[in-house]
């Protein structure tokens, strides 16, 4: 069993940037592929980005290539998310997911673990 623990969302005005950061405990991550998914106000979840088991592969949604970068330190079991130039499209709970494989997966389907979210408000 993992608990992810997401923290570092908030306010911020169009062309900030924030980082999310996500706490696993229970196990160790480095079994796991890691993913950021975010769910906006009437619409459904939708992947952002995803990491391998080593952090030596990554994955990221076409609207935030560019912009967001996902990297993890397992010796900490800590993923963390970096957003800049946010727009206010960004504007979503975000959610840290840990997958059943250890590779890169944009699939909902393919995580067993979620945190609670964190909320990201970009305003214009």
């Amino acid at each position: 069993q993992v608990q992810l623990v997401e923290s570092g969302g908030g306010l911020v005005q169009a062309g900030g940037s924030l980082r999310l950061s996500c706490a696993a405990s229970g196990r160790t991550l480095r079994s796991y592929a890691m993913g950021w998914f975010r769910q906006a106000p009437g619409k459904e979840r939708e992947f952002v980005a995803a990491i391998n088991w080593s952090g030596g592969s990554t994955y990221y949604r076409d609207s935030v290539k560019g912009r967001f970068t996902i990297w993890r330190d397992n010796a900490k079991n800590l993923v963390y998310l970096r957003m800049n130039s946010l727009k206010p499209e960004d504007t979503a709970v975000y959610y840290c997911a840990a997958s059943i494989t250890y590779y890169t997966d944009s699939r909902i389907s393919g995580y067993a673990y979620w945190g609670q979210g964190t909320q990201v408000t970009v305003s214009s």
